[in-house]
């Protein structure tokens, strides 16, 4: 006998990229390191080498500064960059309206898995509400693993206490994509808001 599909039942949802915009990616950096001054190449290297350990949540946000910003004296505190790193975010509000009501419309479970540092992570669960209608952020800072690591998915799995057969895993990058997808979780790779809508619809959960 065929096995019926399962009901869709949970979303998996990345942040950067399909609710807000990417946090402190190389755009955000650059226009902050323009706005203080800074030398980019000598704060991207320091970057590098720092922000997989703040990611993971192992490298606190003032440690990461001090790391890769304030290793020398200069003529801005630390409140004043952390301001400029904030409002670098910005929200995709018809996506996020999208999410908001699928989860009313189908009583969906809603999980973020995500890479971000926990300063840049608590700032925009906080400014763009997302706690409002999601149930739980499994955030690289908080379980110290990160994406493309399968770990964060099972995490995610675990957390939810569903199958990964009634998942829907909306992503913008392809690798982690094809992470979850490997792990029996139906994927969508997100590249704009009606696209999404229409493999979203193609799953049964109708926007409308």
């Amino acid at each position: 006998m065929m096995k019926r599909e399962m009901p869709i039942t949970t979303l998996f949802l990345d942040i950067g990229g399909v609710l807000l915009n990417n946090g402190w990616d190389h755009h955000a950096r650059r226009q902050v390191a323009q706005h203080f001054k800074l030398k980019w190449a000598e704060m991207e290297e320091r970057h590098r080498l720092a922000f997989e350990t703040h990611e993971e949540g192992k490298l606190t946000f003032e440690e990461y500064l001090g790391l890769v910003v304030f290793y020398q004296k200069r003529p801005f505190t630390r409140a004043q960059f952390r301001r400029s790193m904030c409002a670098q975010s910005k929200p995709y509000p018809e996506m996020i309206d999208l999410m908001a009501g699928l989860k009313i419309r189908y009583g969906l479970k809603i999980a973020v898995v995500s890479n971000e540092a926990r300063e840049v992570n608590a700032y925009r669960i906080r400014k763009f509400k997302l706690a409002g209608f999601v149930d739980s952020f499994i955030s690289s800072c908080f379980v110290h693993v990160r994406k493309p690591d399968a770990d964060i998915y099972r995490l995610a799995l675990d957390i939810s206490q569903m199958p990964a057969r009634q998942v829907v895993y909306i992503e913008n990058t392809p690798m982690f994509v094809e992470v979850a997808e490997g792990l029996g979780i139906r994927s969508i790779l997100h590249t704009d808001y009606r696209s999404t809508c229409a493999k979203l619809a193609s799953l049964g959960l109708q926007s409308e």
